[in-house]
């Protein structure tokens, strides 16, 4: 029998990236139209959470303007600030400083997340969170297999297969280092133990941090349900801590954004040269041809054949529309117009339906 509880989330976004060697937050690094932190509301949005805590500290101005200007109207956002930043275990202490202490939901369960790991599928927590009920768990892990786990914390196990800690691996032995099992930085836990058992951790480590994932070995020790839940897909695990890690999640995203559509009614003729932000809306019946670049809030009505090489950004177009070799940029196509070839459409223009355009057309503005 599935135990309902009351659900809330935290979500680490404190670090300062020093490894995207930028002026820009981590969290705020775009991927796919959408910044990183952003994606991971995303998901959170279509589980039934109660409240999300998202732990600030580098930055936080623009992170907290930047939600709370983008991010899902459905979800309410609370905003902690950790300083200074001392580790994983500290951030989610902060966190709960945000729960009443008299909150009625104290026995409920909280998913706890990375803001760096913008691959994470809503469909996968919901998944996580089930079994977590089901099990009755304390803490549930969400793991991965991974064929090169370097950098990643190892899952140690028992004789028996039960989940006794997880071991970093700076701090890992040769033999630990060998396991291919690792956590992904996503978890469920019972609110109710999961505070007690932060007060219980301690800096022992390479690093002097204050690590969530000794919270596993705290609560193991202590007699109660730790579980692992195995991601169906390695890169739901993977976490953006560099520009090249940001390419990578970035190719990974626009696969899935790809292929969402084609099943929705969308024929891409290369989809590998074909690039569509997380942002955009498309029509069934849609056409992209080679080199279709769409940006931001774009939206293309049914039917329309678009490229190739078109590049649109926060532009509507009417059903039944052609364009081909077109920029253009906050701008309006009426439908069954025709665009193009070599065509610029500046902020504000406005192609009125059923136009044809000549070679090297420009738009004029309102």
């Amino acid at each position: 029998m599935v135990v309902a509880r009351p659900l809330s989330a935290v979500v680490m976004a404190a670090g300062a990236g020093t490894r995207m060697r930028s002026s820009l937050p981590k969290p705020l690094h775009v991927l796919c139209g959408r910044p990183m932190l952003l994606h991971v509301l995303d998901a959170l949005s279509e589980l039934l959470v109660d409240r999300v805590v998202v732990v600030v500290g580098h930055e936080a101005e623009p992170v907290t303007k930047t939600v709370g200007e983008h991010g899902p109207p459905e979800l309410i956002v609370d905003f902690v600030e950790q300083r200074p930043a001392k580790g994983t275990g500290d951030a989610v202490s902060v966190a709960l400083t945000a729960f009443p202490d008299d909150d009625a939901n104290d026995d409920g369960d909280i998913v706890v997340l990375a803001g760096d790991t913008p691959l994470v599928r809503s469909a996968t927590l919901g998944t996580l969170v089930a079994c977590h009920r089901e099990a009755d768990a304390a803490a549930t892990l969400l793991t991965a297999h991974m064929d090169d786990p370097t950098g990643m914390g190892r899952v140690v196990r028992t004789r028996n297969g039960q989940i006794s800690h997880i071991v970093e691996e700076l701090d890992a032995s040769q033999d630990e280092r060998a396991i291919a099992e690792v956590a992904t930085s996503i978890y469920c836990f019972r609110r109710s133990l999961l505070s007690p058992a932060l007060r219980r951790l301690r800096p022992s480590n390479a690093k002097g941090e204050y690590y969530l994932t000794d919270v596993v070995a705290v609560l193991h020790d202590a007699g109660h349900k730790v579980i692992a839940l195995e991601a169906a897909d390695n890169s739901e695990a993977v976490g953006v801590n560099d520009r090249v890690q940001l390419a990578e999640a970035e190719s990974m995203l626009r696969v899935r954004i790809n292929e969402r559509w084609m099943r929705a009614g969308v024929t891409m003729l290369d989809p590998s040269s074909t690039y569509v932000d997380a942002t955009v809306r498309l029509a069934p019946d849609v056409t992209l041809l080679p080199g279709t670049v769409l940006n931001g809030r774009t939206s293309i009505g049914a039917g329309c054949r678009i490229g190739p090489h078109v590049r649109l950004a926060d532009c509507v177009v009417g059903p039944g529309a052609r364009l081909e070799e077109t920029v253009g940029r906050d701008a309006e196509v009426g439908a069954g117009a025709r665009v193009g070839p070599f065509a610029s459409l500046p902020p504000g223009a406005a192609v009125p339906a059923g136009m044809v355009t000549g070679p090297f057309y420009t738009a004029p503005t309102s």
